[in-house]
């Protein structure tokens, strides 16, 4: 009996042992030699920030090895081994052998290799570590430093970029190293989808996203701060990011600042590609930083030569001092070409500057690092075939970046573009953009001189910002009235019809709720108007603001919902002229220093005359989100196309969340939509902004929902004029019922998955409607 006992309890001791030495291996962060790691066993790095084991991605019962966070964001995979090899079963064994590669067999009785990985040299106690950044390495067991690796994970990336990674071409004790991001196939299935986001090193380097052997977009290259594609990125307290270019070496690699913040670059099954931020309050990833989506999305959407604008349409127009290649195309596929031919032989040629725009595609040109802008454009002018040129590296205003061929693949950002200088025939810069005087115009004259001393010679701190007109900046005169300078771009799609337009109709428009212009300029290639300043700047800079909008209560929206109502009511029946605005926006209603609304930007209006009730151009301009039905499909517009826009607006400030892009888990409307579907439901407030929860005018806010959706009806007719808005909103009488609204259903819906199966979250994108081409 008491020999029984002691081999029961010798037993136990032998299995509890057993146990611990399991538990010991999958706690560690190091893989010994000869040692297995078996299906269900793992090794998690020092800090337990990563777990490297077998999985099974999403409802797929393959098994895969691979690494992914453990701490924090458990389950989000980062790595996969073998992506191509699935194990059908849970069998698998991954080893290090005495040439110090690291072996997944499919199982432990047929030793079928399923993957390995590649030491460029042998050592001779090879042992491999999963550090807490991620990377799987392996080096010598008394050598452990980053020179010491003889192969990591972390060159042979998957979909995933996370910090200390370079992504591009570098060297190692190796070779060459090129590192690219592939997506997943889907979220059940780890292996190459289409999807790729990579470095193109022709030219001056850049970064492409392509399907297949397609190239969906381009990022741009770098300029010393951010790709010229991707004008949202700008230094920040999370990360860093690097870029490194030499005759051997070009790759991108960022560096936490916060360690305690979990980010990755992820290009995902659908081909978008996102910075994610873990949130931990959320539990869960949220994008960051992504590239532009909107209707200049694209590669080369609008040709040579041309610029495409997201805010107007057609989006894409010829720069200034090129026209369309066909006159026929509405997006200028076929490009543009030069008005007057160049005539570089006799030395005539110059160059014209357009700012705020994405660089064109730089695969065909050359650049250097140390030369001045000055140099760079001597260089340029004594070479013929030098189409444009540029600063390199706008950080420290140096560098030089030259082009030899077309110019492809640009458009126009509100924000962080870029100037760039392209060659033009004398005579072009030469040309003036004529204003026709009117003997009813009765406006002051500035001088070119007065408005570059009022706004220090146009200095970057005094941009207020940037329309299709051009930038717009703050400036003081000598009698210290302040002043909202706009100057025409040369980039702009709008010209000089358009800036004739403005002068002539606002100089005819006196009303509160408009704003007023104090004169303009026109001197040589210089065009300017000067307005009233309003401090305030837009009402899209407070209603789509996560903290400025709290400065808005109910009573102050509902205040500016009326003064927009009253100002259109103006334009459209009270005014000397019969006017619709064409472009009424957030970003088009400016607040004076006591809130007061004011409508600006005249530049796309139209006058109407006599009886006169509808008309239609071949020509649509506006902004996707305001534009309504029978305007952005057919190129009709009336009054009650302005009356849609205001219905979009009401909506907005009521809601305090943009038409364009809206997102909502349970359905995929637009703001349109979702308003509709809350009346639908009897829950209109819950439409309203959550900071106006305390309001105590629940009937008024009610009613301005009713009112918004009145004027967004799919069909003119059934939408109110502007007098009987503004009675609508002042009185308490019933109001008719509202049907389905115009353009209720245009947003598209994109998942924000993961690459495991752990979870799927939703983001917006700026998806926008889709315009026809005007009958």
């Amino acid at each position: 009996m008491e020999s029984i006992s002691l081999f029961f309890y010798y037993f136990c001791f032998i299995i509890s042992f057993n146990t611990l030495l399991v538990y010991c291996i999958t706690e560690s962060d190091t893989i010994f030699l000869n040692q297995t790691i078996k299906d269900g066993q793992t090794i998690v790095s020092a800090q337990q920030a990563f777990e490297l084991g077998f999985f099974s991605p999403n409802v797929s019962e393959n098994r895969y090895l691979g690494i992914w966070y453990k701490r924090q964001a458990t389950g989000t995979v980062v790595w996969v081994a073998n992506r191509e090899t699935p194990i059908v079963n849970r069998s698998g064994e991954l080893t290090l052998d005495q040439n110090g590669a690291l072996v997944l067999y499919s199982s432990p009785n047929d030793r079928t290799v399923v993957w390995s990985s590649s030491p460029f040299r042998a050592t001779r106690n090879p042992v491999a570590r999963l550090l807490d950044t991620g990377n799987l390495v392996v080096h010598d067991r008394e050598e452990d430093g980053p020179q010491d690796n003889i192969w990591q994970s972390f060159d042979h990336p998957g979909d995933t970029h996370l910090p200390g990674m370079k992504f591009g071409r570098s060297l190692s004790e190796g070779g060459v190293v090129v590192t690219n991001l592939t997506s997943w196939k889907s979220v059940d299935d780890p292996s190459q989808g289409q999807y790729m986001l990579y470095f193109d090193f022709n030219g001056y380097p850049q970064n492409f996203r392509k399907k297949g052997d397609v190239v969906q977009f381009r990022i741009g290259s770098w300029n010393g701060i951010r790709y010229t594609g991707n004008p949202s990125f700008s230094p920040n307290p999370v990360f860093t990011y690097d870029y490194h270019s030499n005759e051997n070496e070009t790759y991108a690699v960022f560096e936490l600042i916060d360690h305690s913040v979990l980010t990755r670059i992820t290009v995902f099954p659908d081909g978008r590609a996102s910075r994610l931020n873990w949130v931990n309050d959320s539990q869960g990833w949220f994008p960051y930083l992504s590239n532009p989506r909107d209707n200049c999305t694209g590669y080369e959407i609008c040709g040579a030569y041309a610029s495409c604008d997201p805010t107007r349409s057609p989006s894409c127009g010829c720069l200034e001092g090129f026209e369309p290649n066909r006159r026929d195309e509405l997006n200028l596929t076929s490009g543009c070409r030069r008005s007057l031919a160049l005539d570089c032989g006799a030395g005539r040629d110059g160059f014209r500057k357009y700012s705020s725009l994405k660089l064109p595609d730089t695969r065909r040109s050359w650049y250097d690092k140390y030369m001045t802008l000055g140099q760079c454009k001597i260089k340029c002018q004594n070479e013929c075939g030098c189409t444009a040129y540029t600063t390199l590296d706008i950080s420290y205003n140096i560098g030089c970046l030259l082009w030899y061929d077309e110019l492809i693949d640009m458009r126009t950002f509100a924000e962080n573009g870029q100037d760039i200088y392209i060659r033009m025939a004398a005579a072009e810069l030469a040309r003036r953009i004529p204003i026709q005087q009117t003997s009813d115009l009765d406006l002051p004259l500035f001088s070119l001189s007065t408005l570059v001393n009022a706004t220090n010679n146009f200095a970057s701190e005094n941009k207020l910002g940037e329309g299709g007109f051009g930038p717009v900046y703050k400036g003081c005169l000598e009698d210290e009235r302040e002043v909202a300078v706009k100057r025409l771009s040369k980039c702009s799609l709008q010209g000089a019809e358009e800036f004739k337009n403005e002068v002539i109709f606002i100089s005819k428009l006196q009303h509160r709720n408009l704003v007023k212009i104090l004169g303009c300029c026109s001197e040589g290639q210089e065009k300017m108007l000067v307005y009233e300043y309003m401090p305030n700047k837009g009402l899209d800079s407070f209603i789509f603001h996560e903290t400025k909008s709290k400065i808005l209560d109910w009573s102050q929206r509902f205040h500016i919902i009326n003064g927009i109502a009253r100002g259109l009511l103006y334009l459209h029946q009270d005014s000397r002229l019969r006017i619709i605005h064409r472009d009424l926006k957030a970003a088009n209603i400016l607040l004076d220093d006591n809130m007061n609304p004011k409508i600006s930007d005249f530049g796309m209006a139209r006058s109407f005359r006599g009886n006169e009730t509808e008309t239609n151009t071949e020509r649509v301009v506006g902004t996707y989100g305001y534009m309504s039905p029978e305007y952005a499909g057919g190129g009709i517009f009336s009054v009650k196309s302005d009356v849609f826009s205001f219905g979009v607006l009401v909506l907005e400030v009521v809601s305090g969340k943009r038409n364009r892009g809206f997102f909502h888990q349970a359905h995929h409307h637009n703001l349109l939509g979702h308003a509709w579907r809350l009346y639908q439901e009897g829950k209109s407030l819950e439409l309203r902004d959550p900071c106006l929860v305390e309001s105590h005018n629940n009937l008024e806010m009610l009613r301005s929902i009713h009112v918004g959706l009145l004027c967004v009806q799919h069909n003119p007719d059934d939408r109110p004029n502007m007098s009987t808005v503004v009675m609508m909103l002042s009185s308490e009488g019933q109001l008719r019922e509202p049907q389905q609204p115009g353009f209720y259903n245009e947003r598209d819906r994109i998942g924000c998955e993961t690459s495991s199966s752990i979870q799927t979250k939703d983001s917006y994108n700026n998806v926008t409607v889709t315009l026809l081409e005007p009958r």
